[in-house]
């Protein structure tokens, strides 16, 4: 099997609750650049599983502030560039591209400000979790949402390179 993702200097980003988006007071968003050697959707799919990442799909991004308070989220970018705003209105743009990957901590804000017409990702959660759900920030959410997240379980590996990745390092270091 020929090789689908590559070593990449991870990047790591934190973001505080801006009193709509709760954000992840414990975990940071990383930033994995041109970490996928292989674009093809399906390819990505099974690389996400054989690391325990499911309920996997293709798309592109809400381009609404929005977040899961029950599940860590990998999107693989596989086609096109895009901006993605992380940790809400007030948060940080990331110009994401073909070949980028980022994994999104449970409860931080994301949100598509702006992508080319090629523009598409394979989404996917650890534990094979389809049960997410889906959260913008609306009065009422809290307390809910905060206990969700801190309810979250961490992934049991990294969803590109598995157990030696770098998110168990990041995330539990």
């Amino acid at each position: 099997m020929e090789e689908v993702t590559r070593e990449t200097e991870v990047s790591e980003h934190r973001f505080e609750d801006d009193g709509s988006i709760p954000n992840n007071p414990m975990l940071s968003l990383l930033v994995y650049p041109q970490a996928l050697a292989d674009l093809d959707p399906s390819r990505c799919k099974e690389l996400l599983a054989g690391n325990g990442w499911g309920g996997a799909w293709v798309n592109g991004v809400f381009p609404y502030h929005h977040y899961h308070s029950t599940s860590h989220e990998i999107l693989c970018v596989v086609g096109g560039s895009a901006s993605i705003a992380f940790g809400g209105p007030e948060g940080e743009t990331i110009e994401v591209s073909a070949g980028d990957a980022v994994v999104i901590p449970a409860g931080l804000g994301h949100c598509n400000k702006g992508s080319e017409s090629g523009f598409s990702v394979v989404g996917a959660y650890p534990r094979a979790k389809e049960n997410y759900d889906l959260r913008t920030g609306v009065e009422g959410e809290r307390p809910e949402v905060l206990e969700n997240i801190s309810n979250a379980a961490l992934p049991e590996s990294d969803p590109l390179f598995g157990g030696g990745g770098p998110l168990l390092r990041r995330w539990t270091g």
